[in-house]
């Protein structure tokens, strides 16, 4: 079956692995198309790379894979739909979870700096393209693992934005009862499997996930199990051993997941050119058998057009897809750096390229939406955003009994008494020890 992930369209030459296994007979390893050498489009704000400010910013990276992604979609979308490529309601569907990841996280900086909340906050404005894109085209029964940046992927994913408030407000109304906090976000329900707090933990997770899938359909014999995982992590991950080990696993069985890279050009402090031989990430995908693809992060629609494919021949049980998004935060690492070490030009020329804007000035460029009705919108999430705050506030916090839940299996049984206070302040707890 001929999909925009298709050998033809996206390799230059095929690469047969060299082993005399039958899966070099039965699966093809997908290559990229080749890039001439030229000097690296990244933009990355490092002394040797930094542009000069008497030349333009050209930052058109990857001269040949975008446009051949971008290529490929439009050709494909043009046989079925030759006008556009969503419709009213999908637009509006788009905007609203974008403004909504936005709104909150801007809200979420505030509340930071008014002390009510602790820890690090990660937050994800600029990036709303890419959990947009993706998240809003699955099933409820499909899985998402997210980072430590994953505010936003839980209200694309249905979390309420009550709960998720709440629990940055550590309250017990929070989706984990306030145990989360910002980078631990979770809910059964939604199938949201987490957000971790160390890079690379949420890959493994999220290919156990796929693998239940597969295990369901293919053993259990449950034929409607057709369920698919996104993992998210960022580029800063991609040099990390369970990236590689997860990679090789889920081609191996083919599993139904989507490995999405948010690349946005910086791990922490750290420009992700300085710290990987190839900066082109799509390109490990097919070193493990899979496609590997990369889109512009920025837009939501590429984005789409990309993620649906890749979550489609997952669900068709074609296995794997590396997704490499390029994209970029607005604020620094954390609401504790002050983001200092990126070049004010890059800043600026990513700011320009705000995935909201572009929307928005798409849906009234293609009479999808008027200014009015993306004006409802506005203030539809700002009410929605300014509730979620006061609930959150007004919610109670945990009680000093709930500290060992999901701790141990049976946490009475461990470190509380039957009368629901903790062994330790029985003053018979310590008997015998104290001339220790």
């Amino acid at each position: 079956m001929s999909s925009a992930f298709s050998t033809g369209k996206f390799t230059a030459q095929r690469f047969p692995l060299k082993t005399t296994s039958p899966r070099s007979h039965d699966n093809s390893v997908f290559v990229p198309l080749k890039i001439p050498n030229v000097t690296s489009p990244f933009l990355g704000s490092t002394l040797k790379l930094r542009l000069s400010s008497s030349s333009k910013l050209n930052l058109h990276r990857r001269c040949g894979t975008v446009v051949a992604v971008s290529d490929v979609v439009r050709e494909k979308k043009s046989k079925s739909t030759p006008n556009l490529l969503i419709t009213k309601e999908e637009g509006l569907g788009l905007y609203e979870d974008m403004v909504l990841g936005r709104s909150f996280e801007d809200m979420c900086a505030q509340m930071y700096y008014r002390g009510k909340m602790f820890g690090f906050v990660h937050l994800y404005n600029g990036q709303e393209a890419v959990s947009t894109g993706f998240i809003k085209l699955l099933k409820k029964q499909d899985s998402v693992v997210s980072t430590y940046r994953d505010h936003v992927h839980a209200l694309s994913k249905g979390v309420p934005a009550r709960a998720v408030m709440s629990e940055l407000f550590s309250k017990t109304t929070g989706c984990c009862r306030g145990q989360g906090g910002s980078m631990h976000m979770f809910s059964s329900e939604h199938n949201l499997l987490g957000g971790f707090a160390f890079i690379g933990e949420g890959i493994p997770v999220a290919t156990g996930a796929a693998f239940t899938s597969k295990y369901k359909r293919e053993v259990l014999k449950e034929a409607d199990c057709d369920h698919v995982t996104l993992a998210f992590f960022g580029d800063g991950t991609c040099n990390n051993g369970q990236f590689f080990e997860c990679l090789n696993m889920a081609a191996l069985w083919k599993l139904p997941i989507v490995f999405v890279v948010e690349n946005n050009l910086w791990a922490i402090g750290m420009s992700h050119l300085r710290a990987t031989s190839d900066p082109e990430i799509y390109k490990k995908g097919p070193a493990f058998g899979m496609p590997g693809v990369h889109v512009d992060g920025m837009d939501v629609l590429k984005v789409r057009e990309v993620a649906k494919e890749a979550i489609d021949r997952a669900r068709r049980g074609e296995g794997p897809t590396l997704v490499e998004c390029e994209t970029y935060r607005f604020r620094g690492h954390s609401l504790a750096d002050p983001d200092e070490l990126r070049d004010p030009a890059e800043k600026a020329h990513y700011a320009a390229r705000d995935p909201i804007t572009a929307l928005k000035k798409y849906l009234i460029d293609n009479n999808l939406a008027s200014e009015t009705e993306l004006k409802a919108i506005d203030k539809k999430i700002d009410e929605v955003v300014e509730d979620a705050v006061e609930f959150a506030d007004e919610s109670p916090v945990p009680p000093r009994s709930q500290l060992l839940d999901n701790v141990f299996a049976d946490p009475k049984g461990f470190g509380i008494g039957p009368d629901g206070r903790y062994r330790c302040e029985d003053p018979k707890f310590t008997e015998g020890t104290a001339h220790v």
